[in-house]
């Protein structure tokens, strides 16, 4: 008999019951309801019944080194941690479990491809390996999924750990399941699982050249099965004490010169995205220049960046103005951040405010979370989805603010779910400031409509995302 560290909830205990021996198996437990701590328990189940003695964690560099709190705190047996890059030499220990941390980014360079390796040939038979946030490896022609696949090849327990397995398509499942076994979704080819659950059609791309694209999935209630046959899925509503998620948009008009330097910017990015022989890569450009103004600056074509004062930085003041308690304040452009971090420093006291984004020191950051979750005068949480969005618990926090949005689902629910899980006593509240008739509008329309395909395939209600 399994004893446990810490008590799960029932949910993480028919997760592990559903898992615990199986050679392959997926935890697809939205975010905040324990999928780290339930496949902590599963390797440490498999390691009591003497089945495996190494546990290789692979998961997004702004999360993997979380992994050892967590190991610490939920591993009933002994353990040895070690975090590739960090600790010098690996030390296996034969009486311990042992488990070794890694970012995923690392297998994309041969160094890290040729360490895990060597380890592997030598223990891989009694291993575990977990993929986290295994939507990493969800691009089947990436150099770190195609090494992964080859790695995971090695070893005889595979995990993927995903609440969002779905951001574009289903087309995002293949490679994921691929991992844990050679065509468990029904197939090892990618064009037939395509043909099978895709309706395609030619069109010529910005370079000129036939591609064919998806314009709708077919097929997705036998998908759906065979998911199931391999996995556990969970949503907080169905498992957790938790009060639903409150949407909220707060609409600004542009300032004058904002609007009247967005017109300019507008008509000019039509022009280029009308223009068949413009490059894909300078068509994004023109968006992402609408996407700064909206918050308040733009990088012109020679590189100099224009500020312009922002109607969203006042209408973000009456927000907090509005409200009480601890707050999550989310931007995707570090000059934004930093006029954020400046203006609430400059009105709330130099203590209000942390902040955590891509220039944050690595040693500081547990620091940072400690002090917003535990220090009373801590009141802004600032950063950006890339960098703090994945992995962190913010609990403390009952309003999250979205100064602007990228077309990237993962981190939008990513970054939600940091204060929206099991810890959480009260209901939290989401903002979005948006930029009335720009591109603002578009991008939560868009992400929207990625919701409402992953719903479909993994057979939930489609859920109101705003």
């Amino acid at each position: 008999m399994y004893e446990y560290k810490t008590k799960p909830f029932e949910h993480q205990r028919q997760a592990l019951i559903l898992g615990a021996e199986k050679k392959v198996f997926a935890y697809l437990m939205e975010m905040g309801t324990g999928k780290t701590k339930v496949s902590i328990d599963n390797a440490a189940y498999l390691y009591q019944l003497g089945k495996i003695s190494l546990c290789v964690v692979i998961a997004p560099n702004s999360v993997y080194q979380n992994w050892k709190d967590e190991i610490h705190t939920h591993c009933p047996s002994k353990t040895h941690i070690f975090t590739y890059k960090i600790d010098k030499h690996f030390a296996f220990d034969e009486g311990k479990l042992n488990f070794l941390l890694m970012n995923v980014e690392a297998f994309s360079h041969k160094s890290g491809v040729s360490f895990l390796g060597k380890i592997l040939d030598y223990y891989g038979k009694k291993t575990m390996m977990i993929v986290d946030e295994s939507t990493t490896i969800k691009n089947r022609t990436a150099k770190r999924t195609k090494s992964l696949m080859k790695l995971g090849d090695k070893v005889t327990y595979r995990r993927i750990l995903t609440g969002s397995p779905i951001t574009k398509s289903p087309l995002d499942l293949f490679s994921q399941f691929q991992f844990l076994q050679k065509g468990i979704l029904g197939t090892d080819n990618f064009f037939v699982f395509r043909a099978k659950h895709c309706v395609m059609r030619d069109i010529t791309n910005t370079s000129g050249r036939r591609v064919s694209i998806p314009v709708s999935y077919i097929n997705l209630e036998g998908l759906e099965t065979k998911v199931k046959e391999h996995s556990y899925r969970t949503l907080k509503k169905d498992c957790l004490d938790l009060k639903p998620k409150v949407y909220t948009r707060r609409y600004v008009n542009l300032l004058s010169d904002q609007a009247e330097a967005y017109k300019e910017l507008k008509d000019h990015a039509r022009t280029v995205i009308k223009d068949d022989t413009v490059t894909y890569n300078n068509k994004l450009a023109e968006i992402i220049k609408l996407m700064q103004l909206t918050c308040g600056f733009y990088k012109s074509d020679t590189g100099e960046v224009k500020d312009l004062p922002s109607a969203k930085l006042n209408e973000l003041l009456n927000v907090i103005e509005e409200t009480s308690g601890k707050i999550i304040i989310w931007s995707h452009y570090i000059r934004t951040l930093e006029n954020i971090i400046e203006t609430l420093k400059t009105k709330y006291g130099t203590d209000s405010t942390v902040a955590f984004y891509g220039d944050t020191d690595t040693v500081k950051r547990p620091g940072i979370i400690q002090s917003f979750q535990n220090d009373d005068k801590v009141r802004f949480f600032v950063g950006n989805p890339q960098s703090a969005g994945f992995g962190l618990n913010l609990t403390e926090a009952n309003t999250v603010i979205y100064f602007s949005n990228s077309f990237n689902l993962e981190e939008r629910q990513q970054s939600e779910d940091r204060a929206h899980r099991a810890g959480q006593t009260g209901s939290v509240l989401y903002v979005d400031i948006v930029a009335r008739n720009t591109i603002d509008e578009y991008i939560l329309k868009s992400l929207q409509n990625k919701i409402q395909i992953s719903a479909k395939t993994l057979g939930e209600e489609i859920l109101d995302f705003l």
